[in-house]
């Protein structure tokens, strides 16, 4: 993954830093055009996977459009260069505020999440004297077969219209004279790399919309939403997601109308590989059944491990010696900051470089002033 040039330019650096390969961004960018947008989908990147503006400045150049979830998010986007025709909203609970922002800028769509939002962003529009277009994100019941922290699409998560309130929605929809209903939208989920679950979702989508249509709605659109996953355990293996696969799928499986268009929502699948979290070991304690090293980046870094028990790959740049076992710690004053217990690494000393890898999705933008820690660098090659 690392030449020896680039470890050598890493030891000058302070670290921790956040590090981009931009080549293998690209590279997935890439893909994303080739079996995507050459179908004539539409891609919003998820901009919650990573704001940096280095990264947005390539995905805006590739074509994709900007998914967010906050007024703030759009703001990033508009300052990144995009659209505001390419700018999607969703989030299950938008302010009045960030309501706004979208209204003022026209952004292409909201995707409101409750019956109370939509009646919300019609007052909002017609005191504005707009019309709001928006995507009624809908909650299909389909089981990700994800962690539960990160499972969107069960009647039991936050997000999304349940189908039972369908007769509701559609009385409300014929009502509300401040709305555009432009498309339905789903998301069940991050992390997903079995590609079934999105099999279900078309399968569920095609039912709905004929729901839609009985009902006298013509969708512009259907957004499928995100979620499709990356190779954690070994990211040499899978640099990039198999988008040929995935696209396919929906291309096989939805059933859409010859004037619809397709969008999609994608995030960690085109940042998470390309990010990585160069650490350096501040120390080397033994213990009583594993040797800990501790490291100087934390879960103010990369929050995912304490956040939701997941696993990143560790690598060790400078050390070629035998293995020992370790857990690999942060330096936080919190048991959770843990990136990896029992693992098997060369033996480690004080000074040795570590990459945490798959950290270009939901690390930089997770980080904290937790312990009032700096926020930390990012560098790119």
């Amino acid at each position: 993954m690392f030449t020896k040039d680039q470890i050598r330019h890493f030891q000058s650096l302070k670290t921790p830093f956040y590090y981009y390969d931009l080549k293998l961004l690209d590279q997935s960018l890439e893909e994303v055009k080739k079996h995507g947008l050459s179908r004539g989908y539409h891609i919003h990147f998820a901009i919650k996977a990573n704001f940096n503006a280095e990264i947005l400045e390539r995905i805006r150049q590739a074509g994709l459009g900007i998914d967010c979830v906050s007024g703030a998010e759009i703001i990033r986007a508009l300052e990144c260069g995009f659209r505001p025709d390419q700018i999607a909203f969703a989030g299950v609970g938008k302010t009045d505020e960030e309501i706004l922002i979208g209204l003022n800028h026209n952004i292409y769509s909201f995707n409101c999440e409750s019956l109370e939002e939509l009646r919300v962003l019609n007052e909002l529009a017609n005191r504005e004297g707009k019309v709001a277009n928006v995507a009624v994100r809908l909650n299909p019941n389909v089981e990700a077969k994800t962690h539960k922290y990160i499972t969107t699409g069960l009647h039991e998560n936050k997000f999304g219209i349940s189908t039972d309130k369908l007769p509701q929605l559609f009385r409300l929809l014929h009502d509300l004279k401040s709305i555009r209903l432009m498309g339905i939208h789903f998301h069940i989920g991050s992390q997903i790399r079995d590609l079934e679950p999105f099999r279900q979702l078309c399968l569920r989508t095609n039912e709905l919309q004929k729901e839609f249509e009985a009902e006298g709605f013509h969708l512009q659109h259907l957004n499928l939403g995100g979620g499709y996953g990356i190779n954690y355990e070994d990211p040499d293996l899978e640099p990039i997601p198999d988008f040929k696969a995935f696209f396919d799928l929906f291309s096989e499986h939805l059933d859409h109308r010859d004037d619809q268009q397709i969008h999609f929502e994608l995030g960690r699948s085109v940042v998470g590989q390309c990010g990585s979290l160069i650490s350096r070991v501040l120390y080397v304690k033994e213990g009583v059944a594993t040797d800990f090293a501790i490291l100087d980046a934390g879960m103010t870094e990369l929050i995912r491990p304490a956040l939701y028990q997941a696993s990143h790959r560790v690598d060790v740049l400078t050390s070629s010696k035998p293995e020992k076992t370790y857990d690999v710690v942060g330096p936080i004053c919190e048991s959770s900051d843990t990136f990896q217990r029992g693992i098997r690494l060369p033996e480690l000393q004080r000074g040795d470089l570590v990459a945490i890898r798959s950290a270009g999705a939901y690390g930089e933008v997770m980080s904290s002033g937790f312990n009032l820690r700096e926020r930390v660098k990012s560098y790119y090659s």
